[in-house]
């Protein structure tokens, strides 16, 4: 007996490790690069002046305007000098522009590439979460009428709720503005963050990383100082 109740405290135990590592695993972060992509023969370029330039709609200026300012951070950080398109111009600015004309008012502002966030698509997903996922034998308690009955209790009556998830799908491209060419696309996927401000702090620190390891940009602030002889 006592063989058999010390066994069925180590499956209890267990059972709670493998639900505690599922719930630790969704703390994890919530974007992620689908594809990323850049063009051939690319050698790492030391832009003068980068803007951000978030093409998302109007009703999710907020969440616009904080992937903007953190990939402007992250490129910062890296020793570029970026700007937010939020800060520089209005939404409007370029809407009757044709190329040539926004180009070149881009340039006379000294901007020599321009980094654009899209917004390709957001969903949301509404689903059941019944009050108990699985069924789990409380043998431990069978001896005990009232662990038993509070334990089996607790099984039958917790409600479930619904719950809403929602999935953003975005495509990141850097031109060069010297050439007016493609030199850097990503794609990617957010499930369900917890606010425009952690969404943006780690869409930029992902895309950063990325366009250093795809050898897009070089980090400046690690770039050997040359001394004068």
């Amino acid at each position: 007996l006592f063989r058999s109740k010390k066994q069925n405290i180590m499956k209890q135990l267990l059972s709670m490790a493998v639900v505690f590592l599922f719930l630790l695993s969704g703390c994890g972060p919530s974007s992620h690069i689908t594809s990323s992509w850049k063009a051939e023969n690319v050698q790492p370029k030391k832009f003068k002046k980068i803007i951000v330039l978030g093409l998302i709609r109007e009703k999710d200026r907020t969440l616009r305007e904080k992937m903007e300012q953190h990939l402007v951070g992250d490129l910062k950080d890296l020793g570029y000098d970026a700007v937010c398109s939020c800060d520089e111009y209005n939404p409007k600015t370029f809407e009757n522009m044709t190329e040539e004309q926004a180009i070149s008012k881009l340039r006379n502002s000294g901007i020599d590439a321009v980094l654009t966030v899209v917004l390709l698509d957001k969903t949301k997903e509404r689903y059941y979460v019944p009050g108990r996922v699985h069924y789990t034998p409380y043998n431990i308690y069978y001896n005990r009428f009232w662990g038993y009955s509070r334990t089996i209790y607790g099984r039958i009556y917790t409600e479930g709720y619904y719950t809403e998830d929602t999935k953003y799908f975005w495509e990141t491209n850097l031109y060069d503005l010297s050439s007016n060419e493609l030199v850097y696309s990503a794609q990617s996927q957010s499930f369900d963050p917890a606010s425009s401000e952690s969404l943006g702090d780690e869409y930029g620190q992902m895309i950063a990383k990325d366009m250093i390891k795809q050898n897009v940009l070089v980090n400046l602030k690690e770039q050997p100082v040359m001394k004068a002889m």
